[in-house]
């Protein structure tokens, strides 16, 4: 006998009478699957919620929801370079460095041109030597009785242009000599316009070897020129009273070597107190 579809069937020993043993088989499987179900699905649902969970520490920041925070997958970042450093940048004055100062301003005036004047300060050792030409120093003079130092006019000229003083010194090479004669003046118009005036002449210095020459009315070579505050001449010819002609070179030669040396001499000076006054060495 049945119950119908779905119910209970009975054994085969009696059709009424329930078969317990399989029953009990059959509810004991049952069981089995609904906690193998269970067990299956609890792993199911706990592998998805660990799935929600790690997407959620990836994708959400540690400051929650607005992403404010690092991620925590994320490795750090490195150190943004500066754009631009705060060490200040190389500066340059808008403003010119003074010039240095002109080696002629300070022998132009005598304010300026304190250094001493001296026979030593412009015609110093025993001997000068030009290129390969050696000349000997003869006898020097100092005075400050210029018009005594000349001869003709340009004493008178000397004098009525403030000349201070007058160095002299003579040199000689073979059978030729020549004085320079440096007058000493206040200002650079005043040595130039002596200079320029120039008539007459220096009047040889002759002695410690050199014996007298260009006097007693022999010709001989005279120039003059000037460079600063300082007006310079010069009187040379043959020791032995030859007079000097436009063909005498031997003479022209040892005149041009004072006149250029007298030159550097004032030049120098002026150099050397230019240095000092802007605190650099001497050259």
């Amino acid at each position: 006998m049945s119950f119908g579809q779905g119910g209970p069937s009975w054994g085969p020993g009696d059709s009424r009478t329930p078969d317990w043993a399989a029953l009990a088989e059959a509810s004991a499987a049952r069981t089995r699957r609904r906690k193998w179900l269970m067990i299956g699905g609890g792993a199911v649902a706990t592998a998805a919620v660990a799935a929600i969970v790690a997407t959620a520490v990836i994708t959400t920041g540690n400051g929650g929801a607005s992403g404010s925070g690092k991620n925590a997958s994320e490795l750090p970042t490195p150190a943004d370079l500066p754009s631009e450093t705060s060490a200040p940048g190389p500066s340059f004055s808008s403003v010119a460095p003074p010039p240095p100062p002109d080696p002629k301003d300070y022998i132009a005036d005598e304010k300026k041109d304190t250094a001493p004047v001296t026979v030593d300060a412009f015609f110093p050792g025993r001997k000068l030597t030009m290129g390969d030409r050696v000349y000997a120093k003869g006898a020097t003079a100092r005075t400050t009785n210029c018009a005594t130092t000349t001869q003709g006019a340009l004493g008178g000229i000397l004098d009525g242009n403030g000349c201070d003083q007058v160095i002299r010194a003579t040199y000689s090479k073979g059978g030729i000599a020549v004085t320079v004669g440096l007058a000493v003046f206040g200002t650079e118009a005043e040595a130039r316009k002596a200079a320029q005036q120039a008539s007459g002449g220096m009047a040889s210095l002759s002695g410690s070897g050199v014996p007298t020459f260009c006097r007693a009315g022999s010709v001989c070579r005279r120039t003059a020129n000037s460079y600063g505050r300082y007006a310079y001449f010069t009187v040379g010819g043959y020791t032995s009273g030859k007079n000097v002609t436009t063909s005498s070179k031997d003479v022209y030669a040892v005149g041009d070597d004072l006149t250029e040396f007298t030159f550097r001499q004032i030049r120098h000076r002026g150099e050397v107190q230019a240095s000092a006054a802007a605190g650099l060495p001497a050259s």
